[in-house]
């Protein structure tokens, strides 16, 4: 029943995301919103798999940015310098992003506690500190420029809507393999690890393991995001990519809805167009703004936005027990 809703409910959005740029070239002023549309996708592919990491899994991480931002260097750099075709740096990158996840994780992991959050932390700095001074290879804060943009097969996606619907399937197909994932045995297992390791060691779950498999697997989804978003823009800079970005992300899973794979992209949604299109107004008070948006949140909607729905049904069932009572 679970799988079938969640076939219902993937094919609906598929649906939605494939008229809207068809939309768009009707209605004048939806035209910019493609290309917004683009980074939401973007940062839609990190969420989710933040939001395997640490709405079902219960594993904080602080640092996703840096492999959003390792997928986005090692695919500029080989592309950009030495010409090496497009997709085996992705590859690349992914497998680089998992390795150095790997390496953080297996370690941090294995302990009780808030160990991870605090690697991951510590990694985000340092790899933002090397993206800065190792000029020769990454241009430094000045960024890296001509990176070159993606084929496929010959057909190049030199265009905002031909890559908005390239980015969204992969986000579409990641969305299928995360939402497979949660309804599988790994699923039942992440959530067991979430609510108590020691219960779900008691009954079997390699807990050890469950928890470096969605670290490796977060990681290297946030790598593809990095990769995409370098070759759209054919340029990056360090800036992209460091702590405050963590936070972002950490603020898109907090207000869509951290126990959602739906709320992921919501909140990827809502936190992106108020980055790109009216937070900006704000300037210097920018950072005050998303540090109300994560108070209100956490103290009057825990669930994020996503949980609206259910809770507007319960106050009308409880609304119809008083009027009946």
């Amino acid at each position: 029943m679970a799988k079938n809703r969640s076939a219902v409910h993937l094919t609906i959005f598929g649906v939605c995301l494939f008229l809207f740029p068809l939309l768009a070239r009707w209605i004048s002023f939806l035209v910019h919103y493609v290309d917004v549309m683009v980074f939401v996708g973007i940062y839609s592919l990190v969420t989710v798999g933040l939001c395997l990491l640490m709405g079902y899994a219960g594993q904080i991480s602080l640092g996703h940015a840096s492999f959003f931002g390792l997928g986005a260097y090692v695919s500029g750099i080989i592309t950009a310098r030495y010409g090496v075709n497009p997709w085996f740096c992705i590859l690349l990158g992914m497998v680089v992003s998992g390795g150095v996840a790997f390496i953080i994780g297996a370690p941090s992991l294995r302990l009780r506690g808030h160990y991870l959050a605090m690697a991951t932390l510590a990694f985000c700095i340092i790899i933002t500190v090397i993206f800065n001074e190792s000029i020769a290879f990454t241009g430094g804060p000045d960024g890296l420029a001509f990176i070159p943009g993606i084929s496929i097969m010959g057909y190049a996606l030199d265009s905002v809507v031909k890559y908005y619907f390239f980015v969204w399937s992969v986000v579409l197909m990641v969305l299928l393999l995360c939402l497979n994932i949660i309804q599988s045995r790994v699923g039942r297992a992440l959530r067991s690890i979430h609510g108590s390791e020691l219960a779900a060691s008691a009954v079997g779950v390699n807990v050890a393991k469950y928890k470096i498999y969605v670290f490796v697997l977060s990681a290297v989804v946030a790598s593809v995001a990095g990769s995409l978003y370098a070759h759209y823009l054919n340029f990056i800079n360090p800036a992209s990519f460091d702590l405050f970005v963590s936070i972002k992300l950490l603020i898109m899973i907090i207000l869509g809805g951290i126990y959602s794979l739906w709320g992921a992209i919501l909140g990827a949604v809502l936190i992106t167009f108020l980055s790109y299109e009216w937070l900006h107004y704000f300037e210097e008070a920018e950072v005050m703004v998303y540090g109300a948006i994560v108070l209100i949140i956490v103290i009057f909607l825990p669930g994020g936005v996503v949980s609206i729905p259910e809770k507007v049904r319960s106050l009308c069932r409880s609304s119809k027990l008083k009027v009946e009572g």
